[in-house]
């Protein structure tokens, strides 16, 4: 039976990490739901919750979600289940359904790699970073992406609430920080507005 793709009640990002504890692999908490770890503040609504893994080491991530089906979007509202076949197409998404409550709970971005590599998946292997200065966490220990990475994601839409996690992160953020995020701009997206504000 193909699940509701509407149905969407994601984990709250301490549930996830509680699930995941004990995962033999650099994963964080991205997207906007970073930027809320990040600044601290009282968190914004979200529709879904994303994480990454390495693609390399996705495969650790289900049997610590037992009680979760994998399916892989492919676009225009069309989901298929986990195998190897999507795992080797072009989504990077692998959402999680957690069959009792009927319910997504979680995105699980596959991200390339190189080792303990981290590549841009948007930057054809252009850039690159060590998982131990793209990952961040929590006082209470949950792995977020930092800021400056997720924006330069958030850059290609630049939808109302990416601008609102622009606007919250930057004055926090460090120079060090805001000039990563100026030079990937320019590579990854030339003449961006963003580049005005950074």
């Amino acid at each position: 039976m193909h699940p509701d793709i509407e149905a969407w009640q994601a984990w709250d990002p301490r549930v996830a990490a509680r699930r995941l504890a004990g995962l033999p692999a650099p994963w964080y908490v991205a997207a906007g739901w970073a930027i809320d770890l990040f600044t601290g503040g009282t968190p914004r609504d979200h529709e879904d919750l994303e994480i990454a893994v390495p693609s390399g080491r996705f495969a650790l991530v289900p049997p610590l979600l037992p009680d979760c089906d994998f399916w892989v979007p492919q676009g225009e509202g069309r989901l298929v289940p986990l195998s190897a076949a999507t795992l080797a197409g072009e989504s990077h998404q692998t959402w999680a359904y957690e069959r009792a409550a009927g319910r997504w709970r979680l995105d699980v971005f596959r991200e390339p790699h190189d080792g303990d590599m981290w590549i841009c998946r948007r930057a054809e292997d252009r850039i690159r970073r060590p998982y131990t200065e793209i990952i961040r966490h929590t006082d209470d220990g949950i792995p977020y992406l930092t800021p400056e990475v997720v924006l330069l994601f958030k850059a290609k839409a630049a939808r109302a609430k990416d601008e609102r996690d622009l606007s919250g992160a930057l004055p926090l953020m460090t120079a060090t920080q805001r000039g990563w995020l100026r030079d990937a701009l320019e590579l990854v997206h030339p003449g961006h507005p963003w580049l005005r504000v950074c």
